[in-house]
This record gives structure tokens, sequence and C-alpha cells, in this order.
């Protein structure tokens, strides 16, 4: 069995590489930083008799993730899992070098064009989404909100509005595919923004542990067959506003995904 994890260098990422290994599954850890990567291998290698692989690749740019699509079609034949957890909030707005707003791309454009470029290949999905999700407006239109008013929470909240959506067009397409809440986890994710360090205060956060097993939990379990399409909090399929599983909705931002990042629609 072999899992493909993206942002597996520290955080939720990592510690589902070590859950996954113990399960038995091959690894290809994904990360920007490959010292930090190397330093996951390492662990789950020390409670593990599990093949582990690092690819190293900045979801900042397309190109890299283009090359690293291709480095894993070239080294294997299937993809049992691959695991969409990279993602990146920031409170000011950046721009990368393909002309998208930051966390637009790096937490949906760049795991739509890996995930459709290694889609013949992968049994399943799994998606690290967000409860910000909840409250979100996405506009297909304007993904890279330029057109509205700036603010970094909503716009991360759209991008994992955007996560959720594309779980529910992936599986309109025969692919088995979830999201997920991973909980409110104390790691280095959004660091120093005022929102976190309050939610972070004692008692109010997870242990990291917990957010990986919901990752495993979907990559494993039957739920993460039987229930594409679906979002789940605390291993359960959650209700959600009409707007995040809205399949008119989820197309008009595959279209819109599709063209950002130089792929042919395909219905």
């Amino acid at each position: 069995m072999i899992s493909v994890i993206t942002g597996a260098s520290s955080g939720v990422g990592a510690a589902a590489a070590l859950d996954l290994a113990q399960k038995g599954y091959q690894l290809v850890l994904v990360g920007r930083d490959r010292e930090r990567l190397e330093s996951t291998a390492s662990r789950v290698r020390s409670v593990a008799d599990s093949e582990v692989t690092v690819e190293v690749s900045d979801f900042a740019r397309l190109a890299d993730v283009r090359d690293l699509a291709s480095r894993i079609r070239a080294k294997y034949d299937r993809i049992d899992v691959l695991a969409n957890n990279a993602g990146v909030m920031v409170p000011d707005r950046r721009m990368t070098a393909d002309g998208h707003e930051l966390m637009i791309q790096v937490n949906h454009l760049s795991p739509f064009l890996l995930t459709n470029i290694l889609l013949d290949r992968v049994g399943r999905v799994v998606t690290t989404s967000s409860r910000a999700a909840k409250t979100a407006r996405l506009d297909p239109d304007d993904l890279s909100r330029e057109r509205r008013r700036w603010n970094g929470w909503l716009q991360y909240g759209e991008t994992k509005q955007a996560n959720a959506l594309f779980t529910v067009a992936l599986a309109a397409r025969g692919c088995k595919a979830t999201c997920f809440h991973p909980g409110v986890i104390k790691t280095s994710f959004a660091g120093g923004t005022l929102f976190m360090k309050l939610v972070t205060l004692p008692g109010l956060h997870e242990p990291v542990e917990k957010a990986a097993a919901r990752l495993t939990h979907l990559a494993t379990s039957q739920d993460g067959e039987q229930l594409a399409g679906t979002y789940f909090r605390d291993n359960r399929p959650d209700k959600v506003p009409a707007r995040m599983k809205d399949p008119d909705l989820a197309e008009r931002l595959w279209k819109v995904s599709a063209e950002a990042v130089g792929l042919e629609s395909k219905p």
C-alpha cells in the first residue's frame, strides 16, 4: 500500500506518516524542506519497517508541482492514498510567480493540479479542509480575491471551501475522495496570528496525533471508500452549508481551476 502525503515535514502530515507507516503503508513524503522531510522519514523508520521516500516540492510554484507529479508517475504504477495535506495561512496578501494569491494556490490550485495529473493511478484522495470552510463565500470568478476587500482569514476559509467542493467534484467523477476538519491543533500553522494564539491556549486545542488519526481514518477505513464526496468531523460525516456540497458550484470551481493551472477541463 502506497501513500503520498503532502505537507509531511511537520504537524499533521508528519504525524499521519508515522500512523500510516505503523499500519504497513509505503510512504512518499512531500514538502518544501528536505532537511525536515528527512527528519520525518527518520522518525518513521525508527518505529516501522516501512519504505519511505522524500520528494521536495514548493506548492507556491506550479512548475514544481508538475515536476513532482512527473517523478511520482515515473516511480509508481499505483497510489493507494493521496493525502492532500499541504496548506498555508498568511494574514497579508501575497502573490505567487504564477500570478495567483498564495493561499488559493498552495491550498487548492496546486493540490488540484497534482491530483489531476495522478488521478488515473490513485485509489483514494483525502484532503485536509477546515471548519473555516463553513462560513466562506467562495467566488470561482475571483479566486485570488482581487475584486473584494482583503482579509486573510476570509481568504483562507474560501480555500478550505474549495477543498470541500473539489472533493465533491472528484466524487462525481468516480473518485473515492473525502475531506475533513483536522481540529484545532497546536502546530506552527498560522503562527503569530492573534486567532491561533487564542485558540491554542491550554485546554483549547488537541494534540497533533488526534488530527493525524482523522486523516488515517479516511485513508484506511470503509468511510473513505463508501462515503465519497463527504466532509468529516471527528470521523463522522458532518452537516455542512449547501454551498460546500453544491455540485454546480463544484463544477464551476473545477472549470476555473483547470484554466488557472493550464489543464484541459474534462467533464
